[in-house]
Order: C-alpha cells, then sequence, then structure tokens
C-alpha cells in the first residue's frame, strides 16, 4: 500500500453457513483505490457487489465470516479494528449510501436531527454550528428552502429529496471515502442523471475516493476512473474505464456491454444482446471459471485454476490469452 493509497483490499473472502452447506458469496477480492478516485463495481444482482462494501464498512450480519490478506484504510487495519474504532470511522472517514433511503433514514426522526446528531457525534460542534453545516449541505445537493425542510420527516419527501438528503447525511463530517451502493435505483432517469452529476461534483469539490455500485454501465461510462466487474463473487477484470469500455477483455465484460446500445455503434431498432443462462450456485466447493456454463467459449480446462492475464492496471481471469476475442472475431460478433 503507498502512501497516496486510501484503501487497499488484498483477497477479500466472505462465507455464509446456510442449511444446504456453505456460500461462498465473496472470493479473492483485490483492489486499491486512491484519493480523488472513483472505482465502481458492476456486474448482475447477486454478483457480491454492495456484500464487498458492506465488508470495507465493517456492517455485514453476524454469521457471515470475513477473511482477508489485508484490507487496510489510510493507516487503519480494518481486519482487526474494533467496534469503537469502526464507530469513529464509519459516518466520519468513510460513509455509505445505501440503495433505499425510506429503509436508511429513521422514520421516527425529523431530516434535521438525524443530520445534526452526525456531526454532533464525530465533531466537537454547537447544535448552532451543526445546524448552519445541515442547511449549507442540503442546499449544496441541491434541495431548495433547505432551513424548512430541517423538521420534516423522511416520509414528507419525495424519492428524489430522500435521496439528496442520504447524500448531505453521508457529507456531514467530510469523509475520506464514499461508497454509494446503487444510489439511483428507485429514480426516475431525470433525477438519475442529476444525483450522479452531483455525487461527481461532490467527489471532486471534496477530493473524495468514491466506490460506486451499480449495474449500469451506461453510468459508469460517465462517471468512473476505474472499473471492477464482478460475477458470482470474483472480479473478473479490471481496469481503468477507458479501457473496459474501449478493449473489454473477458468474455462476460463484452456480454455485459453487448446489453446496452453504444452511440455510434449500436443501429436504431437492432436487437441488443442477451447473455443466457443463469448464474451458478455457490453452494459448495467452487473451482475453475463460474462464468463457463454461460460461456459460448467454455472449455474443459475452464473448470481448473484460472489464469489472470494483462499487467497491474488491467488485468482479467481467463483461460484464453486474449479472452476468447479472437474466436469472437472469427464468428463475426461484436468485440
Amino acid at each position: 500500500m503507498t502512501e497516496e493509497t486510501l484503501l487497499s483490499v488484498r483477497n477479500l473472502t466472505l462465507t455464509i453457513p446456510t442449511g444446504s452447506g456453505i456460500l461462498h458469496a465473496v472470493r479473492g477480492i483485490d483492489f486499491d483505490l486512491k484519493r480523488g478516485e472513483t472505482l465502481s463495481i458492476v456486474g448482475e444482482s447477486g454478483s457480491g457487489k454492495s456484500l464487498t462494501s458492506l465488508a470495507v464498512m465493517g456492517l455485514l450480519s453476524k454469521g457471515i465470516k470475513r477473511e482477508a490478506d489485508e484490507m487496510r484504510f489510510d493507516q487503519t487495519d480494518l481486519r482487526s479494528a474494533s467496534p469503537k474504532v469502526m464507530r469513529d470511522l464509519r459516518g466520519n472517514r468513510m460513509a455509505m449510501i445505501f440503495q433505499e433511503p425510506m429503509t436508511s433514514l429513521n422514520p421516527a426522526y425529523t431530516i434535521g436531527d438525524q443530520l445534526i446528531e452526525t456531526l454532533r457525534l464525530h465533531r466537537r460542534v454547537s447544535k448552532a454550528k451543526a445546524r448552519e453545516r445541515a442547511i449549507e449541505l442540503l442546499e449544496k445537493v441541491g434541495i431548495t428552502a433547505a432551513a424548512s425542510r430541517l423538521g420534516q420527516y423522511p416520509h414528507q419527501l419525495s424519492g428524489g429529496l430522500r435521496q439528496r438528503v442520504m447524500i448531505a447525511l453521508a457529507l456531514m463530517c467530510e469523509p475520506d471515502l464514499l461508497i454509494a451502493d446503487e444510489p439511483t435505483t428507485a429514480l426516475d432517469v431525470t433525477i438519475q442523471a442529476q444525483i450522479l452529476r452531483l455525487l461527481v461534483d461532490l467527489t471532486k469539490e471534496m477530493n473524495m475516493a468514491m466506490i460506486l455500485i451499480t449495474h449500469d454501465l451506461g453510468v459508469v461510462a460517465r462517471v468512473a476512473d476505474k472499473v471492477a466487474v464482478m460475477y458470482a463473487g470474483e472480479l473478473v477484470e479490471t481496469g481503468p474505464a477507458k479501457d473496459i469500455f474501449a478493449a473489454p477483455s473477458h468474455p462476460y465484460t463484452r456480454g455485459l456491454l453487448r446489453c446496452i446500445p453504444q452511440p455510434g455503434k449500436t443501429e436504431r431498432g437492432a436487437p441488443l444482446g442477451t447473455i443466457p443462462g443463469i448464474v451458478p450456485s455457490l453452494i459448495g466447493e467452487v473451482t475453475g471459471c463460474a462464468f463457463r456454463t454461460r460461456c459460448a467459449h467454455a472449455q474443459p480446462a475452464c473448470r481448473e485454476a484460472i489464469p489472470h492475464h494483462g499487467d497491474a492496471a488491467h488485468r482479467f481471469r481467463c483461460i484464453h490469452p486474449d479472452g476468447a476475442r479472437s474466436a469472437e472475431t472469427a464468428e463475426g460478433e461484436p468485440v
């Protein structure tokens, strides 16, 4: 971990005991994040994206076993950090925006109470100063008549306003790391664009690192510096966003990209691509490439250990050194 690296994760593994056996939910996750960078973790529902973020925040449910060779946030080893240390970090230097603000905001307290409490928990400031900070951030996230909103309860706000409140809540202490877990899932398209632009502008203004979790590659293309493609609990490809979109290496990444219209490439009215099959069960022993049951280029060797290819900046896991790109080209499929 270099001095400029804010968060470093090595070989993160999460297992969950079930009645049918051990569920290997997350396996061998590696990534680094520097200050000011945005890392987007993408993949289908159930791939382990949210669990990975909850593991970093120390918010996993009881019964989930977390193991890692390294999980370091700045100078803090997250693997051995005490509950008190984690409480001091969460909401202060590490903050998270959850998928559904209505279940994250406390319905029994006003917006103002929740914003003010967050700041006063971590900073020695008066209630009046905390109230000023709350109004300032509500205005910064685009909420009009911010002072009057402080006395409202979450149910009195629209979905878009609640999401903006959640962003303001996460930013009350100017965190070094912001995790946004599908922050625009329940919002309409116009509000989605506003929220995403807001997050990008705030991370630049405050020099924050951000982990953006989403399944929307269109969103990723607009905001991410780095991309981590996740499938069945593993990272199958990681690299700079421009490289991932210009030259995707893993068959799964290319499959995802074929599922969305691409400006200048997809003809109007042309059918979009699909990925056949379903994500395999991760209960019991998991070996080889988890994508092999859905991959057109699978071979018997895909059941064995899968090597990494590429360099430190852009890596992918596949038995094919070129990710079977040559085979797709020969078949006339879009690459």
